[in-house]
């Protein structure tokens, strides 16, 4: 086994670096002031390792409990970003998971998605050139002698329905209702008269004079109450009485922040 010892190597002419064709191998630690090339075989770096211009070919994986980027422009390739990674993932561990904007004094700006709503929320408003809403055809049921029209507020904000009969209740769920904060939301339905006064044209069988809300809290559907629309002074609207016409007719549904199985919160 042979031993060098020295303060400094140059190559044989004396004024340049050496070279290794044939490798080098180290059982201790390197120091370099500065690096041009390629390194094989190397799994990991040191503590607090730093250095310039850090290019890879394959896949970084980042182990810890923060990453900090300190860059001006960050550019993303992948058309989804992924936030809360985790394994098993569920509504539990997505909730609260968003992107925040420092904004310091002024208070950071936040979009987050909540599990006891089941929806996204802005901490701010908002500011839109354009709003394409979802259009969902009403669902329809017997409870009891009465036809039931279900309107889903979580799966669409316009609805359609074809009058063959009477609506006997128009019902509501999935209605956000997280207790302690108040909130509204308007839906929009758009009927159709089947045939002449097929259904809702007269004020003994107009729309709203029964109407149920089940709110949603905590990822589940709570307890229904039951009540009726407000129109003007009434507590019915009548529909038109010729085949084949529409009416729009909109309604909001307000909750008021209190026990969210009680009428009187809705």
């Amino acid at each position: 086994m042979s031993r060098v010892r020295a303060n400094s190597l140059t190559d044989k002419a004396g004024y340049g670096a050496p070279s290794f064709p044939y490798g080098a191998v180290s059982a201790g630690v390197i120091t370099a002031s500065s690096f041009d090339g390629a390194v094989a075989g190397v799994t990991e770096l040191g503590t607090n390792a730093t250095g310039t211009n850090l290019t890879l070919s394959g896949n970084l994986q980042v182990d810890g409990t923060q990453t900090i980027i300190h860059t001006d422009v960050l550019d993303v390739k992948d058309k989804t970003v992924g936030i809360g990674s985790t394994y098993p993932a569920s509504n539990t561990t997505a909730d609260g998971c968003g992107i925040e904007v420092y904004g310091g004094n002024d208070g950071n700006k936040n979009l987050t998605w909540e599990r006891d709503t089941g929806t996204w929320t802005f901490n701010t408003g908002q500011k839109v050139a354009g709003v394409t809403e979802t259009v969902g055809a009403g669902v329809t049921y017997m409870d009891g002698s009465a036809l039931v029209l279900e309107l889903d507020v979580n799966a669409a904000t316009i609805y359609t329905h074809t009058c063959v009969a009477d609506v006997g209740i128009v019902s509501f769920k999935n209605m956000p209702a997280d207790t302690g904060k108040s909130n509204a939301s308007t839906i929009t339905v758009i009927y159709t008269q089947g045939t002449t006064a097929m259904g809702n044209s007269t004020t003994a069988a107009g729309i709203g004079t029964n109407v149920t809300v089940r709110g949603f809290e905590d990822g589940a559907l709570v307890a229904g109450i039951t009540t009726s629309v407000l129109t003007g002074s009434g507590t019915t609207m009548t529909l038109t009485e010729t085949g084949g016409q529409r009416d729009f007719v909109s309604y909001l549904v307000h909750y008021t922040g209190g026990t969210n199985t009680t009428a009187s919160s809705y």
